[in-house]
């Protein structure tokens, strides 16, 4: 099956089985969906992440973490879609509830988070935004 916006599947994927209190997801892999998890991990918004080969297919299983009982991301939401990519300078970079959330970015340096991306005076595509 071909989707159309891949990590948009996953931001769902994410948002709706967080809303249903699963542990784990699983869903096709890609080198951009493990980078977005491991930012989502070294943030502390997940507990851990890895990939998994069956055959000829690799899928990423994700480990979801929750707070006495609610889930720790509270909010996440794609920015850049296919249709209409979001693009930001170094400068203009959003800041997600007053700097208490995160906008994942991808630069010409890699996927990183708004702060890294603002330290190290790059801009790019804005991805989503995780609160």
């Amino acid at each position: 099956m071909s989707l159309s916006d891949p990590i948009g599947d996953m931001l769902a994927r994410l948002k709706n089985s967080q809303k249903r209190n699963h542990k784990k997801i699983e869903l096709p892999s890609s080198k951009f969906k493990m980078k977005i998890a491991e930012i989502l991990k070294s943030e502390g918004y997940i507990i851990d992440y890895e990939v998994k080969s069956e055959q000829n297919k690799s899928n990423l299983e994700i480990s979801l973490k929750y707070s006495s009982g609610s889930p720790v991301i509270s909010s996440i939401e794609r920015v850049s879609k296919p249709g209409r990519r979001i693009f930001s300078s170094a400068e203009s970079l959003p800041k997600v509830n007053n700097g208490l959330g995160i906008a994942i970015i991808s630069t010409p340096k890699g996927v990183m988070t708004d702060i890294d991306a603002r330290k190290q005076k790059v801009g790019g595509e804005i991805i989503c935004k995780v609160f």
